[in-house]
């Protein structure tokens, strides 16, 4: 793809987006109506999660050549994805900006920064795409985070479809968050030799900053989804027994 065509992709994004945001303003349930900006801005991640993740799974379906080649072998398609990913994040980039304190956001600010930089590396000099389509797997699992916070929003935080949701959550964030980048970690670390200096450096502070902001989402995750419903149930228990 040339620079304009990346270009025109990733503007695309942004307007595609911005619609889909205010889209959802139509559908908010009474109990998200006091905050509606992070309704909207929930609703538009797991729209941009729903099509990405599906989108970099069948890029490795359609161009599995690209799973042995992620630095050089890509496919249009994939190219495709990245740019289109890129607008998203730019556009929740700019959302979080206007609408959020920085104290509350600071974390994702840094973490979209990161992936727009790496992403944009990516697309300009046409290497790495793979690699950036393997990081998108992480969606697979932002499916499931993003509806976890929808449900919250929606006052469904209990029930059968909740309590699936938190361990397909948990589940799926193991396999594809924390193992994916540990694995891309290996990957750029046995690499190092076809890996210029500052794509390395890059990207090694960029899987280092996911790393340790997914460590800690997932324990967090776990506390509040599992350990601290467990500690309820316990008590429940106890009450039934006196």
């Amino acid at each position: 793809m040339a620079l304009s065509s990346v270009i025109l992709t990733t503007g695309i994004s942004v307007g595609f987006f911005t619609l889909v945001n205010a889209g959802v303003s139509k559908v908010i349930p009474e109990s998200a109506r006091r905050n509606i900006w992070k309704w909207k801005n929930i609703c538009t991640s797991f729209a941009h999660s729903c099509i990405t993740a599906t989108w970099a799974v069948l890029c490795f379906f359609l161009h599995p050549q690209m799973a042995e080649d992620l630095i050089e072998t890509h496919s249009v398609f994939s190219h495709v994805l990245v740019s289109f990913s890129i607008g998203y994040f730019i556009f929740d980039l700019s959302d979080m900006m206007m609408n959020q304190k920085l104290s509350q956001s600071w974390e994702l600010l840094i973490h979209h920064i990161v992936v727009i930089t790496c992403f944009g590396l990516s697309v300009l000099s046409c290497r790495y795409v793979g690699f950036a389509v393997v990081a998108l797997l992480v969606e697979i699992n932002s499916v499931f985070l993003h509806l976890r916070q929808i449900l919250r929003m929606a006052n469904i935080a209990t029930g059968t479809l909740c309590r699936l949701n938190s361990m397909m959550n948990l589940g799926t964030y193991v396999v594809f968050r924390i193992s994916t980048l540990a694995w891309m970690t290996r990957w750029l670390v046995l690499n190092r030799d076809k890996v210029p200096l500052m794509a390395y450096t890059l990207g090694s502070v960029g899987l280092a900053v996911m790393t340790v902001m997914n460590i800690v989402l997932f324990f967090r995750l776990l506390r509040s989804d599992f350990l601290k419903s467990s500690t309820r149930e316990a008590k429940k228990e106890k009450e039934k027994e006196m």
